[in-house]
C-alpha cells in the first residue's frame, strides 16, 4: 500500500530520521527533510527520490520552524505528518550540571520540539487533520541512565508537553494526532557525540538498529496511536518500574 502523505522529519541527515526518510520514500511518502548539515542531507534525499525536498534549518530557533513549513507548502500544498525526531544527548551527573549544560538539553530536546508542535498544529487545526510524532526515550520514563541526567530531564519534559498537547487537541479537533515513539538503545552516532562524551551506542549490547525504530515510526504513521515503544517488552517493564512500591529499592538492582 503506498504511503500518500507529506511528512516532515527533523534531524533528517543521520541516524533515525535519516533510516525513517529511507523507509517512507520507499513506500511512496513525499519527504521535507530538515536538518543543520547540507551534505549530509543532500545525501539522504538523493536516496529518497525526487520527492524529497531538503530545508537546511536549526530547529533550536522558532522562525526556523515557520520557514520548514512554508517551504514544505509551497512544494508539496500541505503536510501531512510531522516528525520532531532531532536530539542530542549529555554525559553529565546531576550534581555536575551547570545551568549552560541545562539549558543546552532543553534547547535542542524540547523547545525545538515544541516549536514544530506549535507550528504543525496550528496547520493541522486549519486542515482538520494531520499528526505530531515525537521521538523521545526510554530515559523519559525511566532513569537507566543516570549520567545523562539533563538529557532525561529533557525527554521527561518532552512526554509531559506531548501528553498536554494529545489530550487539548483531541477535545476540540479529533482528526489531528498526536503520538510519541520512545527507543531504547539505538545503534548510531548518538552516544558518541553527546555533550561530555559517554559510551558509543553502536558497540553497547541489546542495541536496536536506526532501521528497527524508523519501522515502529512506520506503524505509527500508518496506525496513529498516542504511545509507542521500539523494543519489545519495553511497555511491560515500565509499568513494573512504576507500578513499584518502593522505586528506590527496584533501583538498587
Amino acid at each position: 500500500m503506498s504511503l500518500d502523505k507529506v511528512i516532515v522529519v527533523t534531524g533528517a541527515s543521520a541516524g533515525i530520521g535519516a533510516a525513517f526518510a529511507k523507509l517512507a520514500a520507499k513506500r511512496g511518502a513525499s519527504l521535507v527533510l530538515v536538518a543543520r548539515r547540507e551534505t549530509e542531507l543532500r545525501a539522504v534525499a538523493a536516496e529518497c527520490g525526487a520527492n524529497a525536498l531538503v530545508v537546511v534549518a536549526d530547529v533550536t530557533k522558532r522562525a526556523d520552524h515557520e520557514r520548514v513549513l512554508t517551504e514544505a507548502i509551497s512544494r508539496f500544498g500541505h503536510v501531512d505528518v510531522w516528525i520532531n525526531n532531532a536530539g542530542r544527548g549529555m554525559s553529565i551527573a546531576t550534581q555536575a550540571l551547570t545551568d549552560d549544560d541545562f539549558d543546552e538539553m532543553m534547547r535542542v530536546n524540547v523547545k525545538s520540539a515544541l516549536y514544530g508542535m506549535q507550528t504543525a498544529v496550528a496547520h493541522f487545526q486549519e486542515r482538520g487533520t494531520g499528526h505530531v510524532i515525537n521521538v523521545s526515550s526510554l530515559l523519559g520514563r525511566v532513569p537507566f541512565a543516570t549520567f545523562r541526567s539533563a538529557y532525561c530531564a529533557a525527554k521527561h519534559a518532552l512526554n509531559a508537553l506531548t501528553a498536554c498537547l494529545r489530550v487539548d487537541v483531541s477535545r476540540s479537533h479529533p482528526g489531528v494526532h498526536v503520538s510519541t515513539v520512545s527507543p531504547g538503545v539505538v545503534a548510531t552516532e548518538f552516544g558518541v557525540n553527546a555533550i561530555g562524551g559517554g559510551p558509543d551506542s553502536r558497540t553497547m549490547p541489546g542495541s536496536q538498529t536506526a532501521e528497527e525504530v524508523a519501522a515502529v515510526i512506520l506503524d505509527v504513521v500508518e496506525h496513529p496511536r498516542a504511545d509507542a515503544y521500539t523494543r519489545p517488552g519495553a511497555r511491560e517493564m515500565i509499568a513494573a518500574y512504576y507500578a513499584a512500591e518502593d522505586l528506590a529499592e527496584l533501583e538498587k538492582g
